[in-house]
């Protein structure tokens, strides 16, 4: 996927994306089966989230951890019925894969992986997604909500995994496409609708930061721990009550008020945007954080970045500053998403 297409920059994808709808290929991002009658007790054991309650069908975001709550990625994790259906970022694949191998090895349980390196994956954002996917598809897509996954035929290209879900903040659909005559075959169709653009990773970056979500390397990483990021509403009562999950212990420390020394927090900045690595600091010019990423939101017109700061700052309303080319900016520590999001309800 290119940084922006030849005719629609960043600006205009991202705009686009908010009022009608664009199509972003994502095959780079990893996808993974895995199957057995132990799955779900095995991916417990790697990750944070409770997938015992999903019923067939139905997904969620949530986190590999380490033994010290550091974050290994994170992952939307789909009950498919017979198996669990998994998608990692793109630059951990390799990564991910091997620990979840290395876990396997160890286990004592019926679970067996099943990789799919050469399935593409596209995305259809937008508030338009669903008028321009339903002549697609057979189902009633006005009846599956948010994070609902379902198997079927697009465009007349069978065993399509279609996830009501994405990375903008916007209604939307991810399509696992196992072979490469079928995607083409689906995303012409979907780029004849005038409603669709093509974007590229430059909208797609932007959008996520306007929705407030983490990029994996940037935002979260094995260096951040889970309530650092403002990620414990990814851990549910049952799985906190089990402390089950790598790093349960020092989570439940750190979920505690005083629990953690920084925290990760969205900031309105005035002046020229503040990008990742920009200082944060006090209003007496005191470095208490740093940006991790930043943009300038096409939606609110103004520049928007989130990061992390020390926790005495990361009440919302507190005035900070940050250091863009050694020039001092006022900004504001504000709640997230900046745009709301505009998921889709039944």
């Amino acid at each position: 996927m290119p940084v922006q297409y030849k005719d629609t920059g960043i600006i205009t994808s991202c705009l686009h994306t908010r009022a009608d709808a664009s199509l972003f290929d994502v095959s780079h991002m990893g996808q993974l089966r895995v199957y057995g009658k132990d799955r779900v007790r095995f991916m417990e054991s790697l990750t944070v989230g409770d997938l015992q309650i999903l019923k067939p069908g139905e997904g969620r975001l949530t986190l590999l951890t380490t033994p010290q709550s550091t974050i290994i990625d994170d992952t939307v994790i789909c009950n498919e019925g017979d198996h669990l259906y998994v998608v990692l970022n793109a630059s951990n694949t390799d990564k991910d894969m091997k620990h979840i191998e290395r876990a396997l090895e160890d286990f004592d349980g019926d679970v067996s992986l099943e990789p799919h390196p050469e399935t593409s994956l596209i995305a259809l954002q937008g508030p338009k997604a669903m008028e321009v996917l339903q002549p697609m598809l057979a189902e009633d897509l006005t009846k599956v909500p948010f994070m609902v996954s379902f198997a079927t035929t697009v465009n007349g290209v069978p065993n399509v995994t279609v996830t009501r879900c994405g990375y903008t903040g916007e209604d939307g659909f991810e399509l696992s496409i196992p072979t490469s005559q079928g995607v083409n075959a689906i995303a012409d169709k979907m780029l004849e609708n005038e409603a669709v653009l093509p974007a590229g990773l430059g909208a797609r970056d932007t959008l996520r930061i306007e929705a407030g979500l983490c990029l994996y390397g940037h935002d979260i990483s094995e260096t951040t721990t889970v309530a650092e990021a403002a990620l414990a509403w990814t851990v549910s009562k049952r799985r906190r009550t089990e402390a089950n999950f790598p790093g349960a212990d020092i989570f439940l420390r750190q979920v505690k008020k005083g629990g953690v020394d920084r925290k990760r927090v969205g900031l309105l900045v005035t002046g020229p945007p503040a990008r990742e690595g920009s200082l944060i600091l006090d209003t007496e010019g005191n470095k208490i954080g740093e940006v991790t990423s930043g943009t300038f939101s096409p939606t609110l017109n103004r520049p928007v970045a989130m990061g992390y700061v020390s926790t005495a700052y990361s009440k919302s309303d507190t005035v900070v500053q940050t250091e863009v080319r050694k020039k001092i900016n006022e900004a504001t520590v504000t709640k997230m998403p900046f745009v709301e999001a505009n998921y889709y309800k039944v």
